[in-house]
């Protein structure tokens, strides 16, 4: 998410009601709190947190998009102007791959990133990046990818999966692949900006995909799994603008962080086949890209999956998400992580038992306005939460811990 998608647009209604700021420092409560079938339990400050121990790994990244962990304990990075880095004991190295065919522009170029599980058997990995030929626009795929023994170099070595539609201008071509809890293969996808692929069951575009991780077929009881349209059978839910964040809860309940228009940030609750209810086509009456609609319109889509937290007239531009998990975290153990790009910050929320509200959320001052702009949050192989900042250069690897 660039700060150009972010323009303010006036006079724009919104559902939403007012962010609350509390005076405690180092907490931050907006935003409402579970859009619907709540336990009953209402947004109050948190308890007292322990505080945070925050280290630079590497200062030299750009743009670090995602984070994933190889045996040994080091860290892969993608890069959104297409490059890799291994982040170890003995600093940052550069892995050389052949990026020839991305297209870098905008917000589109290499994304995200997932290491195989069986990745000490066949060095496999897989990123999420826009595709070109020619300087021109093509679509976004997923590509599958194999590590030298010595960590150097990665060769391609096929294509999970192709389609996934594209801006010419790279807008919304988030892109993040996690492992579900019965081991298929979730991916988000934007709405590459266009008024009517949100809601288009045939298209890949504002979706979140399930599919198999070594063939790329549809996950066997996907929603729509029966259709004629091999785009829809890969479909899990849909009605989604541009979800850049998706965690895994131990329970196996999934939730995305997803990006609002100008206001109204999200986070949801995935429910099989669910629509999310976004339709800045407005039911196919408008050829442009109306973003005066609301994120989650039920008055549409009365069906429509309300969000569980939306951050109301404020914009802090989610991204990416993960569980904190391990005895290390104490009171922390189990709280939801995101980072903002806009907001320049981490939140944290810790959600209820049935995943449909937030009980509280707020923001450490370790990081708050620290570090600039937070992308890619992912839990490391020692329960540490590792973090990318995305402010164009010197970015860093950062690591977080109970201080």
């Amino acid at each position: 998410m660039v700060t150009s998608d972010r323009s303010h647009l006036p006079n724009r209604p919104v559902i939403s009601r007012r962010a609350a700021l509390s005076g405690m420092a180092g907490t931050l409560l907006l935003g409402a709190c579970g859009g619907g079938d709540t336990d009953g339990e209402r947004t109050t400050p948190p308890d007292p947190a322990p505080p945070l121990r925050v280290e630079v790994l590497s200062d030299r990244l750009e743009h670090g998009w995602d984070v994933g962990f190889l045996p040994n304990g080091s860290a892969l990075v993608t890069q959104r102007p297409g490059r890799l880095a291994v982040v170890g004991d003995s600093g940052t190295g550069t892995v050389r791959a052949n990026f020839d065919d991305l297209l870098v522009r905008g917000e589109g170029g290499l994304m995200g990133l997932l290491v195989d599980p069986d990745f000490d058997e066949n060095r496999r990995f897989l990123t999420c990046q826009t595709h070109q030929r020619d300087g021109e626009a093509v679509d976004i795929r997923l590509v599958d990818w194999r590590l030298s023994a010595d960590g150097r170099r990665a060769e391609r070595t096929g294509t999970l999966l192709t389609g996934l539609p594209v801006n010419p201008s790279g807008r919304h071509s988030g892109c993040r692949p996690v492992l579900g809890p019965d081991g298929n293969l979730l991916v988000t996808t934007g709405d590459t900006a266009r008024p009517d692929v949100a809601q288009d069951l045939g298209s890949l575009g504002g979706k979140v995909l399930r599919l198999r991780p070594d063939t790329g077929a549809p996950a066997p009881d996907n929603p729509m799994v029966g259709d004629p349209d091999p785009a829809t059978r890969l479909i899990y839910t849909f009605g989604h603008r541009n979800p850049q964040g998706i965690a895994v809860r131990e329970d196996g309940e999934v939730f995305v962080a997803e990006h609002g228009p100008d206001v109204d940030d999200e986070l949801n609750r995935l429910v099989r086949g669910g629509n999310y209810g976004w339709d800045p086509s407005q039911g196919g009456r408008s050829g442009y890209y109306d973003e005066s609609v609301p994120m989650t319109d039920r008055e549409r889509f009365p069906d429509a999956v309300p969000a569980v937290w939306t951050s109301g007239d404020e914009t802090v531009a989610v991204c990416d998400a993960t569980f904190l998990r391990g005895s290390r975290w104490g009171s922390l153990e189990g709280v939801l992580a995101v980072t903002t790009l806009k907001g320049s910050k981490l939140l944290l929320f810790r959600l209820s038992d049935n995943g449909r509200s937030v009980r509280r959320m707020w923001a450490p001052e370790e990081l708050d306005d620290t570090h600039g702009r937070l992308r890619a949050a992912t839990l490391g192989p020692d329960d540490a939460l590792y973090l990318t900042t995305s402010n164009g250069s010197g970015d860093q690897l950062l690591r977080v811990t109970p201080g």
